[in-house]
């Protein structure tokens, strides 16, 4: 059964990630990581670094745009690949604007 709020498209973006500490400060340098899909709700992606599921990070999305979407992000899934490991996250803050660039996009693809 299909547990997400929004279909996930599959689509060529990047994404750098920097950890946020519990006091809200970032503990972590910029992440590179290779999306998978993107919906509204949240976001797939491949790294070959080790990211706890629970953590928060600041995500700078660049879109297929060009344009950089800023969000916040949590890890809910991990699965440990070969060579990478396998990430879902759920977007926990992002403009409406930003959201709205996903919506129209997944718009435009549905046509």
């Amino acid at each position: 059964m299909e547990k997400r709020r929004h279909k996930r498209l599959d689509l060529d973006v990047s994404v750098e990630l920097e950890q946020l500490g519990e006091d809200g400060g970032t503990t972590f340098h910029f992440t590179h990581v290779d999306v998978t899909d993107i919906s509204r709700s949240g976001i797939g992606f491949t790294s070959t670094k080790e990211l706890a599921v629970g953590t928060c990070y600041d995500a700078k999305i660049q879109i297929w745009t060009g344009e950089i979407i800023c969000a916040a992000i949590e890890i809910v899934r991990r699965a440990k690949h070969p060579d990478d490991y396998r990430y879902g996250c759920r977007f926990t803050g992002m403009s409406d604007e930003d959201a709205v660039k996903i919506d129209v996009y997944q718009i435009f693809h549905d046509i």
